[in-house]
């Protein structure tokens, strides 16, 4: 039996996930998947403070209040850099680290210098005018399947803009982890996602492709249950 920490992406929350903790827990596993502040049914809890180090702060305590040892620590998308963050602090917690079509960040970056120049400078103009939070982007975009475009749109929150302008400090806590798993969702070319993928190769992490949309555990929960069970 494995303990899994499932950690979802902006827009996202714990909804998300239902499918493959199901699959889990079904297979004997334990499973936890907290939603981050501000987001999903954590929403009554947005303000313009949370950050990055926030949502590295949730995913922290909850495995060290819930006492978790010997983590399979997962991060979707933008999970990426807040998984990044914890293995910076639960280094010993952690026996397994898998990124799911997520940020691969280096130290010092935030996702906005991860992000092309465009989205990029979308971003800075909009907090330049005032702007606190970031918008969820249409399902269809992310080329999630047809059957859960709608679902998904409407259970999306607006993301803290915080999150995606603040910097990361790495030490290398997250290259020191035994086990390190990058899985890539082929169906939707995201550049900085194939870079992610290409970085995980270099650094002789186990890699996967799945032939899907961004949203994995959503298009293919089956599969992806099967990969994190070997991640483990």
């Amino acid at each position: 039996m494995a303990t899994f920490v499932l950690v979802h992406g902006a827009w996202h929350g714990a909804w998300c996930w239902r499918r493959v903790a199901r699959l889990l827990a079904r297979a004997g596993h334990e499973v936890f998947t907290p939603t981050l502040t501000g987001l999903a049914e954590r929403s009554h809890l947005l303000t313009p403070a949370v950050d990055l180090d926030t949502h590295i702060l949730d995913i922290v305590n909850e495995m060290k209040w819930q006492e978790l040892k010997g983590v399979v620590l997962v991060g979707h998308s933008y999970g990426g850099m807040v998984i990044s963050g914890v293995a910076e602090k639960m280094e010993k917690a952690i026996s397994s680290f898998v990124m799911l079509d997520a940020f691969m960040p280096e130290n010092g970056q935030s996702v906005v210098d991860i992000w092309p120049a465009a989205m990029r400078d979308g971003l800075l103009a909009a907090e330049r005018a005032g702007a606190t939070t970031v918008p969820p982007r249409a399902a269809e975009a992310f080329k999630v399947n047809e059957k859960d475009r709608a679902w998904v749109d409407a259970q999306c929150t607006p993301q803290p803009i915080k999150c995606f302008l603040q910097k990361l400090a790495l030490t290398g806590a997250r290259e020191r982890l035994a086990k390190k798993s990058y899985i890539r969702a082929t169906a939707v070319a995201i550049p900085y996602f194939d870079a992610g993928l290409a970085s995980a190769r270099q650094k002789g992490w186990r890699t996967y492709e799945v032939p899907c949309g961004h949203d994995v555990m959503l298009d293919l929960p089956e599969r992806l249950t099967e990969i994190l069970q070997e991640a483990a």
